[in-house]
């Protein structure tokens, strides 16, 4: 599954894409590079193994969160039933999985979320807040990357299953965007920006290894 010129992935983006992430595109600070696409089309497996992962590690997230974060009513709610949501999608892309004979392997994590979180403050309520804006970012890059593959990906069952994931990946950045700023005292825009252009940076350079989201791949 490969596309020939970045001029031909360009254009079968406009033909296809008919979902608006408008939101999405403001919300970050950049797009998804075209060498990234073209490295997830070669490399279809290592892409549904990490998006399991992703999925999985969502889900933990934010049990952690509810754990740690217990006298918050708001989030215990919400962050209840993102877990539900992200255990379902984590279920639904090994049984993707195992619809393509793809057995499971072990994938370490790649750059990204440490990436961020090693900008966390260490205080509360700022390291929660800190927490949930860089969720709202991992939660939009998801939605965004989907978009972009269904537009591209010659699998029907996957650009399908892509378009499926991005109203309740929409919904969960705004929900982890929506906590944070209820939780701070102050406007929260200047952390978001923060991250904005942090989150960016780690998109649009050289990444070592590629993963669901990596920079754009050393070999490409």
């Amino acid at each position: 599954m490969t596309i020939s010129t970045d001029a031909s992935l360009s254009q079968q983006a406009i033909i296809t894409s008919t979902t608006d992430i408008s939101h999405i595109h403001k919300f970050l600070g950049a797009r998804t590079p075209k060498d990234w696409l073209t490295a997830a089309l070669d490399n279809i497996p290592l892409l549904l193994q990490d998006h399991a992962n992703c999925e999985k590690k969502a889900a933990g997230t934010a049990m952690n969160l509810i754990f740690r974060y217990e006298f918050h009513q708001d989030l215990q709610l919400k962050l209840a039933q993102l877990i539900r949501e992200e255990m379902l999608h984590y279920e639904q892309v090994i049984g993707i999985m195992n619809e393509r004979g793809q057995a499971w392997s072990h994938l370490p994590a790649g750059r990204y979320a440490k990436g961020l979180l090693k900008h966390k403050r260490t205080y509360e309520p700022a390291a929660m807040i800190d927490v949930l804006i860089i969720g709202a970012f991992i939660e939009a890059r998801s939605c965004e990357r989907f978009a972009a593959l269904a537009d591209v990906i010659d699998d029907s069952r996957l650009a399908k299953y892509y378009r499926y994931l991005l109203k309740s990946e929409s919904r969960h950045y705004e929900d982890y965007l929506a906590l944070a700023a209820s939780l701070s005292d102050t406007p929260i825009d200047e952390r978001v920006a923060f991250f904005r252009q942090a989150e960016a940076e780690l998109i649009t350079t050289v990444d070592e290894e590629f993963r669901f989201h990596s920079g754009v791949p050393v070999a490409y």
